[in-house]
């Protein structure tokens, strides 16, 4: 079951990846800093992913490396509200 979820977890890996590519194309094209909070987000998605294999689940430290992934929502969150700001 272990190498099913490293297989899985890989596999997310990828595709925040490539997400985050997809927004850096956007970004360069436009100019648009929202699509800058969504590199930021997805790159942290993408480095919790690596942490989430390299520490065992037997770790008492486990369940904090999902305020990663809080810290990733908090990134959209403040690009939204940044996009929505009035000037």
């Amino acid at each position: 079951m272990a190498t099913l979820s490293t297989f899985l977890s890989g596999a997310i890996f990828m595709g925040c990846v490539s997400v985050a590519l997809h927004f850096l194309r956007l970004w360069r094209r436009t100019g648009d800093r929202l699509f800058a909070f969504f590199i930021a987000a997805f790159a942290v998605l993408a480095l919790e992913r690596i942490v989430l294999v390299t520490v065992s689940p037997q770790n008492e430290l486990a369940p904090f490396v999902y305020i990663v992934r809080l810290i990733a929502f908090a990134i959209i969150i403040a690009g939204v509200i940044e996009k929505n700001r009035i000037r």
